[in-house]
């Protein structure tokens, strides 16, 4: 979600490849959304000056996985300045320039936001026509509210305020937004009575891993509620529900991205605001269809229909699923193939992407990854197996409630 909302701002991506350890898991999955957005690609190779450096094997493997001519590739080193002086010029000759014109009405891309103490919601957007200065009135698509601009900038790398933002560019706007809930990465902004189509935007952020947090001493609870909402204000992809369990007492059920979301979530929780919580095993949302045609998800065992009811009224049971993939070295290859077929996984093809590392790609269903399946992986293949997915939608599963 973070890297496909700053790909909308863009008009090119570097692949920037490991020399000594090739292509990831996550390499994969980067690429695939920059090549749907339609951007252009430039490859990189890193770190070839080291002794484990394998350059040809790793742009063999770029070609291979990505069909991007191997002759195109940069050799880099960041550490020692090799090649280092060719990236500039590369990005310059190969990335397009924007498709955008001054001339026409102010339309602009809001694809990343974070909460100021002083200003309120300050919204990074990249303007695709026209331009926008301090004092314009501008409306949000989404949601028809009108805003006046109090400032505008670039980031260079701080806040740097501009006389305007011109079409083409990407910077800063604050138009005194007092809540983060009001900024919609994706929406489109224009300039009042110029209204203009709305820009494509991007899926947003959907929860797809749930879990309780309480505070250890119930004493806490009203200072975790403030460290919560501190939190949430520079992150919108969490959710916040409270929710009470007889034998925690008063909580809350947060839903996340992912499991790695979740972790520096709580994390940030206990070192920025030495919180002390327990967190619940973590679940995901359940999809009941009834036979009156009602859909309803399930986030808590507690809501999962009883035993009569899913004989009479329940039509169909649905769980989330993933399209995941896995790079590993080939002698692995027969535990990998284990280790998802047991978590309930449907292999859907594996290729060879050099003489030694294969990628598999096959279907899993959430609850089995958002516990301890990345540790398997790693246990698995001594390390080298590297992982990643993304949402597929929701399949037909045979569900029952565990007393």
């Amino acid at each position: 979600y973070e890297v496909s909302r700053s790909l909308a701002a863009c008009q090119g991506t570097i692949l920037l490849v490991d020399a000594a350890q090739g292509i990831q898991a996550q390499t994969v999955a980067n690429f695939y959304l920059a090549f749907g957005e339609g951007l252009d690609v430039i490859p990189i190779l890193n770190k070839v000056d080291l002794p484990t450096a394998e350059p040809e094997r790793a742009a063999q493997q770029i070609e291979s996985a990505f069909e991007i001519d191997s002759s195109n590739i940069l050799q880099i080193s960041a550490k020692s300045g090799l090649g280092v002086d060719q990236v500039l010029p590369a990005i310059i000759k190969k990335t397009a320039p924007p498709q955008g014109s001054a001339d026409k009405p102010f339309k602009a891309l809001l694809f990343d936001t974070w909460y100021d103490t002083y200003v309120g919601v300050v919204c990074l957007m990249a303007i695709k026509d026209g331009s926008i200065k301090r004092g314009d009135r501008i409306v949000s698509s989404h949601s028809g509210t009108r805003y006046e601009v109090a400032e505008v900038g670039i980031m260079y790398p701080e806040q740097t305020p501009t006389t305007q933002l011109q079409v083409g560019q990407v910077g800063y706007i604050v138009c005194n937004m007092k809540s983060i809930a009001e900024a919609h990465v994706g929406d489109t902004f224009f300039r009042e009575k110029c209204p203009v189509e709305a820009l494509p935007g991007f899926v947003p952020a959907k929860s797809m891993v749930f879990a309780g947090v309480f505070p250890i001493d119930a004493g806490e609870f009203d200072s975790l509620n403030e460290s919560i909402q501190k939190l949430t204000l520079n992150d919108s992809s969490v959710s916040v529900h409270k929710e009470t369990s007889a034998a925690l007492g008063q909580g809350w059920r947060l839903g996340f991205l992912g499991t790695l979301h979740m972790d520096v979530f709580r994390q940030r929780l206990e070192e920025e605001y030495d919180a002390n919580v327990l967190i619940t095993s973590p679940t995901v949302p359940y999809q009941i269809k009834y036979t009156n045609g009602v859909t309803k998800f399930i986030r808590t065992p507690a809501d999962f229909p009883d035993a009569a009811t899913m004989q009479d009224f329940v039509e169909s049971t649905m769980e989330p699923y993933v399209s995941a993939t896995l790079i590993f070295p080939e002698k692995y290859l027969g535990n990998m193939l284990e280790l998802c077929t047991t978590h309930r996984g449907e292999i859907q093809n594996h290729t060879f992407i050099d003489e030694t590392r294969v990628m598999l790609k096959c279907q899993l269903p959430m609850a089995e990854i958002v516990t301890d399946f990345f540790d398997k992986l790693k246990s698995k293949s001594q390390g080298f197996a590297s992982f990643d997915y993304e949402e597929s939608g929701y399949q037909s599963s045979d569900l029952v409630k565990m007393e």
